[in-house]
């Protein structure tokens, strides 16, 4: 089912109509959500029910983005399953999801959503590999320092990639922070690389002009 889910959330996120279209329904989400249940009980409740519920009944996931199964027989599929199990503010974002054609959207409307929330509370997260799992002091000490280079508050993903041998590489948005010993290593090589190539042309360039030829 795993794979189904990814499949199906890549195929949208290729579509860039389609996000555009995810993020004015993940704005409306929000909105929704800050004067009922709080926009981040909201995402924690949406995620569940993506990875929880979606995610390990197939055939439920199959039916709610079925293009053949009739909206009003999704609106009542979604009464019968969601309707007292989950909170009124999000079986009615369903609702209007089922009414408009838009349920394949909603892994897509949630990421927006849940980023979206962060920026307007002045976080953001940031991805963290480290060779060995991040003690807690060692993740204090990072949030601490991202804190003080930049302005937001960090929510650290940590990953760990015994590749890395040591050290760490940071990712924040778009830009990479490597520190690791593996690309250290590789610097290392590089460079020895270049200097021996250098040596090598210099003493060619000895034996092709020799002094006071």
């Amino acid at each position: 089912m795993a794979e189904k889910l990814q499949t199906k959330i890549a195929s949208v996120m290729e579509d860039p109509s389609a996000i555009q279209i995810a993020r004015v329904y993940a704005g409306a989400f929000l909105d929704a959500a800050k004067s009922t249940v709080g926009a981040d009980a909201a995402l924690e409740e949406g995620q569940s029910f993506v990875d929880d519920v979606l995610a390990k009944n197939v055939e439920f996931d199959r039916m709610l983005v079925s293009p053949t199964l009739r909206r009003d027989d999704k609106l009542k599929l979604i009464e019968r399953v969601v309707t007292g199990r989950g909170s009124e503010f999000f079986t009615n974002f369903l609702k209007v999801l089922a009414r408009h054609d838009r349920l394949d959207l909603l892994p897509t409307i949630l990421q927006a959503a849940r980023i979206q929330n962060e920026r307007t509370s002045g976080r953001k997260r940031v991805s963290v590999r480290t060779a060995k799992p991040l003690s807690d002091e060692s993740r204090r000490a990072i949030s601490d320092r991202l804190r003080s280079v930049f302005a937001f508050e960090p929510i650290l993903e940590a990953v760990t990639d015994a590749s890395l041998i040591g050290g760490m590489v940071i990712r924040v948005d778009d830009t990479v922070y490597d520190s690791s010993l593996r690309t250290r290593l590789k610097q290392l090589r590089s460079r020895l690389r270049e200097r021996s190539l250098h040596e090598i042309q210099t003493g060619r360039n000895r034996f092709s002009h020799p002094e006071g030829d």
